[in-house]
C-alpha cells in the first residue's frame, strides 16, 4: 500500500483508462472500414483493440467481458485472415458489438448497469453465425480448426536447444526466413507475449521454433523481470522481409530482432548461433521448482501445464513507428498522472507567476537600476518562470482528436434517422488545446453536428433537384489562429432560410414585428433561448434547446461563436476559444485611471493618433487612418462606462486590434504600461459575466485588472445607439 491506495485497484483503474482509448480506436477503425477507407493495418488495429481488452479483463477475472470479447475477437480474426469478408452487414454488426463491448466495460468498471443478458446473448449468436456461417478455403474448417492447435493458432513448439531443430531439414530449397529474437523483460511489462508473436509468424507460412536457454542462470541468480530466452524461428514462406518485420512493430524496442534469408535445405544463409543448453532440459520442471521455492504471493500464477500465460492488462500505450529498432534511450516513455495533481501544479505555477510579477514591481518601485545585479537576477527569474509556465501548460495540452473521434458515429446515426446520405470530413485533429477546453468542447460540437445534418443538409431528392450530389458533406476542422483555437463546422446544405427564421422569431415573441435587422442579426436569432425551426419534436431536435446551449457553453469558456451562411450553398459556424484557461500574454493599458489587460495575440500595432488622421462619420463615429485605410476608433473607457465624455484622440494611445472575423479596429487608451504574462481568473465564476470583459487577473501590485474581450468591445461599439458627439480639440 502507498498513500492508502490499493496497488491492485490502481492497476485496474489504469486498465479501464486504457479501455477507453482502445474503444475509441475500435470505433474509429470500424467506421473507417465501413466507409471503405480501412486497410489491412486498420483491421489489425481493430483486432488488437478487442484482444487487449479481452486480455486485461481476463487478468482481473471479468468473465462476462472476456466471454463477449472472445466471440467478438474471433470474428475479427477471421476478417483479418481473409476468410470472412468485411461486407456491410458484417460491419454494422461489429459496430453494434463495439457498443455492447463498451457497455460491458462500463458494467465491469461499476459506472454502468449490468448488461442485459438476453441482448448480449443475442449479439453473441449473431457474431458466431457470421463467424461460422460460411466455410472459406484456408479457414479454420480446412486446417482442422483452432482446437487442433494450441490457443494461439500454431503447432506445438519444440522447447529444446538450438541443436535440436523443430523442423526436419528439407531436401529441396525452401524460400523463407530465419527469425531470431530475444524479448527483454520490459516487453512483458508492456503486456506483450512471445506466443502472440509466434502466432503472427505462423500465419505467414510454415513455422518451426526452437528456444535457446543457454543464458538461463541458476535458480538463485534468476531475476523474474529479466529476459533470458532467445527464440529461433524457421519460417517457410513467400512473403517479403517487411511483412515479417511488421509482426514486431509493437515490440521492436523491447525485443531485438534479426531476420536472415532461409537458404537451401532449410538452413540459414548466415552462421548459426552458438551451441545451446542440453536438449533434455526440462523447463516445466524448472518452473515448478521456482514456484515451490518462492514465497506465497497474492497474485495468481499459471499452472506448470500452461504453455503460454494469459495476456496481462494493458498498462501503458506506447506507439512505435515501423522503423529499425531504437535504443532504449531513444524510446518515448509516458506515465499516467492523476489530473488533480496536474491542476494543483498549474495553480501553484500560476501563483508563482503572480509572485514574480509582484517582486518585479517592488524592485522597480524601490529605484534599483536596471543594470544592477538584482534587476539582472529578476530578468533571469522572469524567463525561468515563463519556461516553467509553458512546460506545465504543455502537460495539460491535448489534441482535439478525442472529441473528433466521437463525431463519425454521431453523423452516421443521425443520417440513418433522417434518411440522408452524409459524409463527414475532419481536419486538424492533432491541434492541441488545454484539457479543460477539450472536455467542454464535446457538448457544443455534438449539438452543432446534429443540427448540420438535421437542419442544414437537404434530403437526397432535394439535393439532386438542386443540382447537388445525393451525399451531403459536413466538415469539422480545428486550427490555431492568433493564440486561440478555432473550430469550424460547415455543411454544403441549403443555408439559413432567413425569412423563415425571422417569422418564427416574431411568432414566438422574440423580436418585434417591425424590427430592422441585418442578415447577420437574423442569423444570430437561432441562438435565442426557445428558438427552433423544427416542425415536430423528435429524438434529434425540436424542443427549443440546442443552439442557445451551444452559445452559453462557448461563452463560459471565454469564447465566441459566429455564423456565415449563403442560401442554397450552406453554412459555416465558427467557434473561437482560448488555448488555455490559465495564462495569457497581454498588454497592460490604462483607461480613465483603470488598469486593463488587452490580449496580446489580438494586437496588430500601437500608435499615437494625430488630429489630421482622425475623421468622424456622421459627426459622431470616429475613424482613424491606418496603413492607407480607415478603421473604427473606439474609446474603451467610454465603451465600458468609465467616463461619459470622450477623450481627445490625440491625447491618448491607439492600439490596433484584429477580431476573430478579421475585422480591424483601433482601441483608444490613456496610456500603455507594458507587456506582461498574466494568470487568468474567471470573472463569471467569482462575480458575473460582464459585456466586453473576458476575465480578470492579479497584477504585480496586488490589484485586480480586467482582461478585455476584444471582439465583444468592437461589436458592441458598432451597435451602440445614441452615441455622443465627438468634438475636435481646439
Amino acid at each position: 500500500m502507498t498513500d492508502g491506495v490499493d496497488p491492485f485497484e490502481a492497476i485496474k483503474a489504469t486498465f479501464f483508462q486504457e479501455c477507453d482509448e482502445l474503444l475509441a480506436d475500435l470505433e474509429g477503425g470500424l467506421l473507417a472500414i465501413e466507409s471503405g477507407s480501412g486497410d489491412t493495418e486498420t483491421v489489425n488495429a481493430v483486432f488488437r483493440a478487442v484482444h487487449s481488452i479481452k486480455g486485461g479483463a481476463g487478468a482481473f477475472g471479468l468473465d462476462e467481458l472476456v466471454r463477449f470479447a472472445h466471440v467478438f475477437e474471433t470474428l475479427l480474426d477471421e476478417i483479418r485472415a481473409g476468410t470472412k469478408p468485411a461486407d456491410d452487414p458484417t460491419v454494422k454488426t461489429l459496430l453494434r458489438a463495439a457498443d455492447l463491448l463498451s457497455d460491458h466495460v462500463s458494467a465491469a468498471r461499476g459506472d454502468g448497469e449490468r448488461v442485459d443478458e438476453e441482448r448480449s446473448n443475442g449479439l453473441v449468436a449473431e457474431l458466431e453465425a457470421l463467424t461460422h456461417g460460411e466455410t472459406v478455403p484456408g479457414g479454420d474448417a480446412d486446417r482442422g480448426g483452432a482446437d487442433d492447435e494450441d490457443d494461439f493458432g500454431f503447432s506445438p513448439i519444440a522447447f529444446s536447444g538450438l541443436d535440436a531443430p523443430a523442423l526436419p531439414p528439407t531436401v529441396e530449397a525452401a524460400p523463407g526466413w530465419i527469425v531470431e529474437f530475444k524479448p527483454a523483460g520490459r516487453m512483458y511489462a508492456h503486456a506483450n507475449e512471445t506466443a502472440l508473436l509466434l502466432r503472427e509468424l505462423g500465419r505467414l507460412g510454415t513455422l518451426g521454433v526452437t528456444i535457446d536457454v543457454s543464458e538461463l542462470p541458476s535458480l538463485d541468480a534468476l531475476d523474474p523481470e529479466t529476459g533470458y530466452l532467445t527464440w529461433r524461428c524457421e519460417l517457410e514462406t513467400t512473403v517479403d522481409e517487411k511483412s515479417v518485420r511488421e509482426v514486431f512493430d509493437f515490440v521492436e524496442t523491447d525485443c531485438p530482432v534479426t531476420i536472415a534469408p532461409l537458404g537451401p535445405a532449410g538452413r540459414a544463409t548466415v552462421d548459426p548461433p552458438p551451441a545451446a543448453a542440453p536438449a533434455d532440459l526440462d523447463i516445466a520442471a524448472l518452473l515448478a521448482a521456482a514456484r515451490s521455492a518462492a514465497e506465497p504471493a497474492p497474485t495468481v500464477r499459471p499452472s506448470p501445464a500452461t504453455p503460454v500465460a494469459a495476456p496481462a492488462p494493458v498498462l501503458a500505450k506506447t506507439v512505435v513507428p515501423a522503423a529499425p529498432a531504437q535504443s532504449q534511450s531513444a524510446q518515448t516513455v509516458t506515465i499516467r498522472v492523476d489530473l488533480d495533481r496536474v491542476d494543483r501544479l498549474i495553480n501553484v505555477v500560476g501563483e508563482l507567476v503572480i509572485q514574480q510579477a509582484m517582486l518585479s514591481q517592488r524592485v522597480s518601485e524601490s529605484g534599483v537600476g536596471r543594470s544592477s545585479g538584482v534587476a539582472a537576477g529578476l530578468e533571469d527569474l522572469e524567463l525561468l518562470t515563463r519556461d516553467i509556465q509553458d512546460s506545465v501548460m504543455a502537460i495539460r495540452a491535448q489534441p482535439v482528436k478525442s472529441v473528433f473521434q466521437r463525431m463519425p458515429r454521431l453523423v452516421r446515426e443521425v443520417a440513418e434517422m433522417t434518411g440522408k446520405r452524409v459524409r463527414l470530413v475532419t481536419a486538424g485533429e492533432d491541434t492541441e488545446v488545454d484539457k479543460t477546453v477539450v472536455e467542454r468542447l464535446a457538448e457544443p460540437i455534438t449539438h452543432m453536428i446534429r443540427n448540420a445534418v438535421d437542419h442544414g443538409l437537404e434530403t437526397p431528392e432535394a439535393r439532386v433537384a438542386a443540382g447537388k450530389p445525393e451525399e451531403g458533406t459536413v466538415r469539422l476542422a480545428a486550427l490555431h489562429r492568433s493564440g486561440r483555437i478555432v473550430i469550424e463546422i460547415s455543411d454544403d446544405g441549403k443555408g439559413i432560410n432567413r425569412e423563415r427564421v425571422r417569422s418564427i422569431a416574431v411568432s414566438k415573441g422574440l423580436i418585434p414585428e417591425d424590427a430592422a435587422l441585418t442578415d447577420d442579426e437574423v442569423d444570430n436569432l437561432i441562438f435565442l433561448p426557445g428558438f427552433s425551426t423544427a416542425d415536430a419534436v423528435s429524438d434529434i431536435s425540436g424542443r427549443g434547446v440546442g443552439m442557445d446551449v451551444v452559445k452559453r457553453s462557448i461563452h463560459s469558456l471565454g469564447g465566441r461563436i459566429s455564423i456565415a451562411s449563403t442560401p442554397g450553398k450552406g453554412s459555416t459556424f465558427t467557434l473561437s476559444l482560448p488555448l488555455t484557461l490559465a495564462v495569457l500574454d497581454g498588454m497592460v493599458v490604462t483607461a480613465a485611471e483603470q488598469t486593463l489587460v488587452a490580449p496580446l495575440p489580438a494586437i496588430v500595432e500601437s500608435l499615437t493618433p494625430r488630429a489630421e488622421d482622425v475623421q468622424y462619420v456622421g459627426g459622431h463615429d470616429p475613424v482613424i487612418m491606418f496603413r492607407e485605410t480607415f478603421v473604427p476608433l473606439i474609446d474603451v473607457a467610454l465603451a465600458l462606462g468609465y467616463r461619459t465624455d470622450p477623450m481627445v484622440p490625440s491625447e491618448g494611445v491607439a492600439v490596433v486590434v484584429e477580431t476573430e472575423a478579421g475585422a480591424r479596429a483601433a482601441l483608444l487608451f490613456d496610456a500603455i504600461q507594458g507587456q506582461r504574462q498574466v494568470v487568468i481568473k474567471s470573472l463569471e465564476t467569482n462575480y458575473q459575466q460582464i459585456e466586453g470583459v473576458a476575465a480578470a487577473t492579479i497584477l504585480g501590485d496586488g490589484r485586480v485588472a480586467l482582461i478585455l474581450d476584444i471582439d465583444a468591445i468592437v461589436t458592441s461599439a458598432r451597435r451602440r445607439p445614441n452615441r455622443p458627439e465627438f468634438k475636435l480639440a481646439s
